[in-house]
């Protein structure tokens, strides 16, 4: 048998390959016209007898192949890929994914359909790191349908399959397992509030009526199993409520609810979580107050946070609740966050490094804000009960209701004058 042809053997080579470019490179590669003309259909087009010129150099075919500067590399890898038997056995041909799209865009080109499969195949199947990806999306769009394969996992999903991994991970984020998954939940949660975010992109899910139904479903369950714990503090002496598994799973939940509130107010059914939150407002208090350590005040603090947000659903009316349910509200949780922010201060004034009770200064404004806005929209007798209390009260300073008062006192003593003008 012959011996296998080998690129650059000058003593049997037909015919030369001269790459050139535009900044002056020149080389000349000795190849064998068999091979060129059986893979590439370029080579084949130019070394027939259809070709109109025939240029001869050192006494063999020449053929010319001007590239970018950037490409000539590709080029020169392309014309030695013809010498090798690509038949999958052997992957590691293309030395990463920068370096066999150039080459994938040169068999194009010259008409490579072996090498371009090849490529097409290994690109369709190895990981790609961020700036490879956008690369690949600025360059495979426009080649045509036979590199379409590389796109596929950037395709859009359809709306079922979308639909199906939502739910499943809604379930995933709103139960309670281990806590060596809490990095998996957390993440679960990080992408369900993503993909109903609507930022440079529209939503990639818009929650239909089933799907709502399907998120009030899983805050039901959540709040039942929580429900439960609270029951289960509420009849043990108050020393087991500080035991370390209690507390964690107590705090787990309020995680859910404050990442929960999130999700409902994007999906705009806050209300389910409003009502349940009150309905469970006077157990939460009562176990609060049952333990003073500075654990419980962590815990106070996560209360708080979720409190702001449930209040806030209530005070600029995206709640709608009937006035005994908000009267019940501040009375509740006024008295709460009064006697909780001077401890939360204390201890980050002790322990100032301590991210555990870090707090946005921010947060406690917006809640005082809310309580003047929900104060104000209560009857005006409800109104004078509780800002009678708050005048009376050592923690006067926090929250401020120096507003409500002022409104209320103006609306007081021009109530008859106004009714009469109505009437």
């Amino acid at each position: 048998m012959d011996a296998p042809s080998k690129i650059g053997d000058r003593s049997t080579s037909d015919v030369v390959v001269r790459l050139r470019t535009l900044e002056g490179r020149d080389e000349w590669i000795y190849c064998h016209s068999d091979i060129l003309v059986e893979k590439s259909k370029y080579f084949a087009d130019r070394l027939s007898d259809n070709w109109p010129t025939c240029q001869i150099l050192d006494s063999r075919n020449c053929v010319e192949v001007y590239c970018q500067e950037l490409d000539f590399d590709h080029h020169v890898n392309v014309l030695r890929l013809f010498y090798v038997v690509i038949d999958g056995s052997v992957d590691d041909l293309w030395n990463g994914v920068k370096n066999a799209l150039g080459i994938l865009q040169v068999g194009i080109q010259l008409g490579c359909p072996q090498i371009v499969t090849a490529c097409v195949n290994y690109l369709e199947a190895v990981p790609w790191e961020e700036s490879e990806e956008e690369e690949i999306l600025r360059i495979i769009p426009g080649m045509g349908s036979e590199v379409e394969p590389i796109l596929a996992r950037l395709q859009p999903v359809n709306l079922s399959a979308i639909r199906g991994i939502f739910i499943s991970t809604l379930r995933f984020a709103m139960s309670s397992p281990p806590s060596l998954m809490n990095d998996l939940k957390s993440s679960a949660q990080e992408q369900l509030e993503y993909m109903v975010t609507e930022d440079d992109d529209s939503p990639l899910l818009i929650a239909d009526d089933d799907i709502k139904s399907e998120v009030k479903d899983c805050v039901g369950r959540l709040f039942s199993r929580f429900n439960n714990l609270l029951e289960v503090y509420l009849c043990e002496p108050a020393e087991s409520v500080d035991e370390a598994g209690k507390m964690t799973l107590f705090q787990s939940y309020l995680a859910d609810f404050s990442w929960a509130c999130q999700l409902l107010s994007k999906l705009e059914i806050m209300r389910v979580f409003v009502n349940s939150w009150v309905d469970a407002s006077d157990k939460i208090v009562a176990i609060m107050q049952s333990s003073p350590t500075v654990e419980m005040i962590g815990i106070k603090l996560k209360v708080v946070e979720v409190v702001a947000k449930v209040l806030e659903s209530i005070g600029y009316g995206t709640v709608i609740l009937p006035t005994t349910k908000r009267l019940r509200m501040v009375k509740i949780w006024l008295p709460f966050v009064r006697i909780t922010k001077p401890l939360i201060d204390s201890v980050m004034t002790s322990d100032y490094d301590s991210l555990e009770f870090k707090i946005d200064g921010e947060l406690w404004q917006s809640l005082e804000s809310t309580f003047v806005s929900i104060l104000l929209a209560l009857p005006s007798v409800n109104q004078a009960e509780i800002l009678t209390e708050w005048l009376e009260n050592e923690y006067i300073r926090y929250p401020d209701l120096t507003e409500a008062f002022e409104v209320w006192c103006y609306r007081s003593k021009v109530a008859n004058r106004r009714l009469a003008l109505i009437e």
